[in-house]
């Protein structure tokens, strides 16, 4: 408390000091530097830390020419830029009356507060009837929302968007989007930035497999430990839009916000509208810098799991709708002999849900499929060491269902148009209050009823036409209402744990793991994709909060074949899993398994608090792992993904260990592993080596040469 309190006194001694013109905040290992002269605050740094600013010598030294063809005055790049002072980008207010008016306005500076460390500023338009107020925040990451009111007695205003915008620098060339379909979530994509926008629209209503609201702009050639990196993230787990532009003056900037339907919005009177909050990081050492503040934040909040992340095993690839007990029974026995700490029941337990055709709606336990109902299994599961979980999809419902056949209304659906159907199923309007009860009502009922601690809580389908009351676009409410639900039922069942799954990684952000422990990341486990799309999704989440699951030796997504020894390689990174027949398994091949969970449990610790880092290399290998915070230990993952362009490997060069510390190298076997196609080692690979953390840095370690598809673990410790 008085550590806190001293920083709330610092940061506001600093301001006052800064003067009035601008507001100084500082982070760890990053600045903000914020400008009040106009309506909205303009972000004038958002960089590496500075002194005392001056903000009349900063205005003096940044102010922009006037230029031949442009107004007089330059519009400042604000956080919420205005079309009507001359901004010639997107604004981020539009909007507009009945009548068209108030489309464009222009805001005043009315007051500004700063409060231990989170600077709100409101803005005035006497003239459009609004009020704008900028919340903005700096510490393991920058946190920026807005909030617009409308101030008119009588006259409703037509919200269109509400974008956060953030300046970068000219040197940030670069850009960096995250892209993908199903089964192939979180591909990296970088393109240049030499002018003009570059924008990613997503209406599906969830955050989709093909574009998750994060990018990065950085310096030409930035890597992950060279380079200066700005990224931004939108927390928001609904429909949203984002843009990198390089205007004709050569500024850039970068605009994150939700993407609002025709009419979604309309504030009443009095009513407000508040943004999604843009998370955003900067570092001058690489990405992985960058990155590994968006975890660091995460690991900050009070609800961030504390305890080790149980290893989960996942009935789904062994049973699919096949709910048999003594099956069922039979896999839990084997799960908990190969060191298994959380039960998991996917799809086909409720209702008439036997395929995917019929029963979505219906959260009540199958009397077909469960004729002693669950019971008698989650007595066997939790009297063999094991806690319960349950599969659930409260947003859908299938036409074929009971709740459906009662209440066809509730379906969000445009009125006189014939639905689109994905996956046999709708969205159900949680938004409609008597449909949100209903559902809250059966989960409430299912969750106290029984001793199940985890919901894997999926969303299958896109919104397609979602029309709520009065066939208006209901994503956003849709979205507001998911979010509630899960705070309700968190509120009455507080131990149980919530996955965000949405066919894989399609509903993955920062507000939606307010309320969740992990995100099932994709649902293909063939250990090949997972590589590319684990790499990707660290970007934004750590290791404990992204579900990887060892699959069976034959992926069901991409029919390849993999030995269990880069399953387990692959899957160890995250918070394990297992999901396969284990009824299939040999006792070997069991014993096998059993060994690769005590290989995870044994570094599970480290995995789940320490810094995720990647690494740099040639295109067929990829890199990555796990620092301790004090920098005493590392896993490290190397994997050849694709046929190598040499006989043997490029030097693994470690940056980022202590340059003068010791450190044990060792290999960690794993169980099924291959030889690579010579007999040839470095001696250290079965002997083990000390070495330095500068010559890890800057000559790096030689591995043997690799099988494509095949990866080897390196631990360091201490010497």
């Amino acid at each position: 408390m008085a550590r806190a309190a001293r920083e709330r006194s610092e940061q506001e001694r600093e301001s006052r000091q800064a003067g009035a013109g601008v507001i100084h905040l500082r982070g760890r290992g990053t600045d903000v530097v914020v400008g009040l002269s106009h309506g909205a605050p303009e972000v004038v740094h958002w960089g590496a830390p500075l002194s005392e600013p001056d903000g009349t010598a900063l205005d003096a030294a940044l102010e922009r020419p006037r230029v031949h063809a442009a107004p007089d005055t330059v519009a400042p790049v604000s956080v919420v830029p205005e079309h009507g002072s001359g901004f010639p980008g997107r604004p981020g207010l539009l909007g507009s009356r009945p009548d068209g008016r108030g489309w464009a306005p222009r805001f005043r500076p009315a007051r500004h507060a700063l409060d231990g460390g989170r600077l709100t500023v409101e803005a005035l338009d006497d003239v459009a009837g609004l009020a704008l107020t900028t919340t903005i925040s700096l510490d393991h990451a920058l946190s920026v929302r807005a909030e617009v009111t409308n101030l008119s007695p009588d006259e409703p205003y037509r919200l269109d968007g509400l974008s956060i915008t953030l300046p970068v620098p000219a040197r940030a060339s670069e850009l960096v989007t995250l892209g993908g379909r199903w089964g192939r979530e979180f591909q990296v994509r970088r393109t240049s930035w030499p002018g003009g926008a570059h924008t990613v629209e997503n209406r599906r209503g969830r955050t989709s497999h093909e574009h998750p609201p994060l990018l990065f702009a950085g310096a030409a050639g930035f890597g992950e430990s060279t380079g200066a990196v700005w990224g931004a993230h939108l927390a928001w787990t609904g429909n949203h839009a984002l843009l990198a532009e390089r205007l004709p003056d050569g500024r850039r900037y970068v605009q994150l916000g939700e993407l609002l339907h025709p009419g979604e919005i309309t504030l009443a009177p009095g009513g407000s509208y508040r943004s999604p909050e843009v998370v955003a990081v900067h570092s001058e050492a690489g990405l992985t810098a960058a990155t590994q503040q968006f975890h660091r934040r995460l690991r900050a909040r009070p609800e961030h799991p504390r305890s080790p992340r149980p290893v989960v095993f996942n009935t789904w690839e062994a049973t699919y709708f096949d709910h048999d007990l003594d099956r069922l029974l039979a896999l839990a026995e084997r799960a908990a002999r190969i060191g298994i700490e959380r039960f998991v029941l996917d799809d086909g337990w409720f209702g008439s849900r036997r395929d995917d055709t019929s029963g979505l709606g219906d959260w009540t336990v199958s009397a077909d499929a469960h004729p002693e109902g669950l019971d008698p299994l989650i007595a066997h599961v939790t009297g063999l060491g094991m806690t319960f979980g349950i599969w659930v999809e409260p947003g859908m419902v299938n036409p074929d269902s009971d709740l459906y056949r009662a209440h066809p209304e509730w379906a969000l659906a445009n009125d006189g148009y014939q639905p689109v159907l994905a996956r046999n199923q709708l969205v159900l309007d949680l938004a409609r209050p008597e449909a949100f009860d209903h559902v809250l009502g059966q989960l409430d009922r299912l969750l106290a009823a029984h001793d199940i601690t985890f919901l894997k809580w999926d969303m299958n389908r896109d919104h397609i036409g979602a029309g709520g009351a009065g066939s208006r676009a209901g994503t956003h409410a849709q979205t507001v209402a998911v979010y509630r639900l899960m705070d309700t039922l968190r509120q009455r069942h507080p131990g149980v744990e919530i996955e965000s799954c949405s066919s894989g990684g399609a509903r993955v952000d920062h507000e939606i793991l307010r309320r969740t422990e992990r995100v099932w990341t994709s649902d293909c486990t063939d250990p090949l994709e997972r590589q590319a799309i684990q790499r990707g999704a660290s970007m934004l989440i750590p290791p404990e909060m992204m579900g990887a699951h060892i699959g069976p030796e034959r992926s069901h997504t991409t029919g390849r074949r993999h030995d269990l020894a880069f399953r387990a390689a692959t899957s160890l990174f995250g918070h394990l899993g297992v999901e396969c027949d284990l009824l299939a398994l040999s006792d070997a091949e069991l014993d096998d398994l059993a060994a690769a969970v005590s290989v995870h449990k044994r570094f599970r610790p480290m995995l789940h608090s320490g810094d995720a880092v990647r690494f740099d290399t040639e295109p067929a290998y990829m890199a990555h792992g796990v620092y301790r915070p004090d920098l005493s230990e590392a896993l490290i993952s190397f994997a050849a993904i694709a046929p190598v362009p040499s006989l043997t490997p490029p030097p693994l060069l470690l940056p980022g260990l202590d340059p003068g510390r010791r450190y044990r190298v060792e290999r960690v076997p794993l169980p099924g592993e291959r030889s690579g196609p010579t007999h040839s080692s470095p001696p250290w690979w079965d002997k083990g080596a000390v070495l330095r953390g500068d010559e890890l840095a800057h000559l790096g370690l030689q591995l043997p040469p690799l099988h494509p598809e095949t990866a080897a673990l390196i631990h360091l410790g201490t010497a």
